[in-house]
């Protein structure tokens, strides 16, 4: 059994693990953004009740939300494990997500938090520049023009979104440092299920240190 959260900061590369994840380990990827969009598609009845929040630019009630995630979690695919990205966000979900679990037998085995330092993150999510021609996507640090300020596809001038400013992303890396915070706290409470993986490390290590834990849940 290998029923996995996994936790970091926005820039700490989640994705990243995620995707290599998926393709080494037979556990389905749920994303609450790909839960709600397949509900909404598939016209749920839960589907649809996200659909009449969102549409009217509310938030989703924690009761819609975990319901859904119970439903997910109840399906074929899922039965042997799953890899939980984006639930639980709150202490309350949390809870909500072991009286889920314990319905079937389940816990949670495992919390992966690719951990780094907000410092190191800020220049890594300000750095993005986009071609205000193409559309084109680069990095300052991570994958620069040849010439600075300057698409290399078409030699259109670069931007910085709205979004990607300092004062923007600092706000927003506060954010999640606080609510994150609790969760981990309450996880740590939980003996072995939370392990800290050092992001600030190449994408192939940090992978390799998921791996590390993973292949012990076998």
């Amino acid at each position: 059994m290998m029923n996995i959260i996994l936790m970091g900061l926005p820039g700490a590369g989640k994705g990243t693990q995620a995707d290599q994840i998926k393709v080494n380990y037979p556990i389905p990827h749920i994303s609450t953004g790909d839960m709600f969009r397949a509900a909404i598609k598939n016209e749920t009845p839960l589907g649809k009740e996200a659909k009449s929040y969102i549409d009217k630019g509310q938030l989703v009630p924690d009761s819609v939300t975990i319901g859904l995630v119970e439903e997910r979690l109840n399906q074929e695919d899922a039965k042997e494990g799953f890899l939980l990205d984006g639930f639980p966000r709150t202490v309350e979900q949390a809870e909500a997500l072991d009286q889920i679990l314990a319905k079937t037998n389940r816990k949670i085995d495992k919390v992966l938090n690719i951990d780094v330092d907000p410092a190191i993150l800020l220049p890594r999510l300000t750095g993005r520049r986009i071609c205000k021609q193409c559309g084109t996507t680069y990095h300052l640090i991570f994958n620069p023009t040849k010439v600075e300020g300057v698409c290399d596809k078409d030699g259109g001038e670069l931007y910085q979104r709205s979004d990607d400013n300092e004062e923007t992303v600092a706000n927003r890396l506060e954010v999640n440092i606080k609510q994150t915070k609790p969760l981990l706290d309450f996880y740590s409470q939980k003996e072995d299920v939370v392990e800290n993986i050092n992001g600030d490390q190449d994408i192939k290590v940090v992978f390799k240190d998921v791996q590390n834990i993973l292949d012990k849940l076998k």
